[in-house]
């Protein structure tokens, strides 16, 4: 672990964005049309609206935030948004004298939202949901505390993770800076559990303050994969098949590109 920056003395508000960016991947095998409808249906009862809130209003708590304004929704036919504007101090109105107008356009970095994605193969049989959540914040709060987290809320078996940090803050003495905290990878806040559970791909460009991380699950237990029937259901020769197209769709959405089929 890298070592903490000594504590800047700011001259006024910390002004740096820090923005954590997920895209989290669930990928299964559902053998038949009713088990592919079964399957949208369980993840929008999984991962429905309420369910979402829960789990951006754990991150808030995480990160140290406030929440100021929650908006949700659930879509038809399938699928749900959550978007939370946060504060990095308690509101309170009387004391501040600051009205709604001004709080919305002071905090329009602070925000905590996610959008999903359920969608199935028209012809292999492969499912997959995806879940895009980004943790935005300004002044001294880090998105970075809440990213254990948020990987191990969802069923994960593909992450891309970006993280950004944006503008300058200035010291006392009138010294810009542009990052406030120690950073070499993302993987420098992930938990050994997860560092050890995933296979794992930086793209990091230091001088910018980019970082990326992709991750793929290393375990792979068919029966994980397999919706709505046990792999005892299924003959060994179709197991494999099966095992074949999740293992591939997992490659190419953790490599980014169509892999071509080599028999």
């Amino acid at each position: 672990m890298v070592k903490p920056f000594e504590k800047l003395k700011l001259h006024g508000f910390n002004n740096l964005t820090k923005s954590l960016s997920f895209s989290i991947y669930d990928i299964c095998y559902a053998q038949t049309e009713q088990h592919r409808q079964e399957y949208i249906s369980y993840i929008d009862e999984q991962y429905n609206a309420d369910r979402l809130t829960d789990i951006l209003t754990e991150v808030v708590h995480i990160i140290g935030a406030n929440i100021l304004n929650i908006a949700r929704q659930d879509y038809d036919p399938q699928g749900a948004s959550v978007t939370i504007l946060v504060c990095e101090e308690p509101m309170e109105d009387k004391a501040t004298g600051l009205t709604p107008d001004a709080i919305v356009a002071h905090l329009d970095k602070s925000h905590i939202c996610v959008h999903t994605y359920p969608e199935h193969h028209p012809h292999d049989g492969i499912c997959t949901f995806r879940a895009d959540i980004e943790v935005s914040t300004c002044g001294v709060i880090s998105p970075l505390k809440a990213l254990n987290f948020l990987i191990h809320s969802f069923e994960s078996d593909i992450v891309t993770i970006d993280y950004r940090v944006r503008g300058f803050t200035r010291d006392v003495s009138g010294v810009k800076h542009y990052i406030d905290h120690p950073i070499h990878s993302i993987q420098n806040f992930m938990d050994d559990a997860t560092k050890n559970a995933y296979q794992m791909i930086d793209v990091n460009v230091y001088q910018e303050n980019l970082f990326h991380t992709k991750m793929m699950l290393k375990d792979f237990e068919l029966d994980n994969y397999i919706f709505g029937a046990g792999v005892e259901s299924v003959a060994t020769d179709e197991q494999q098949n099966i095992a074949k197209k999740v293992k591939r769709e997992m490659r190419e959405i953790f490599y980014g590109r169509n892999l071509p089929d080599l028999g």
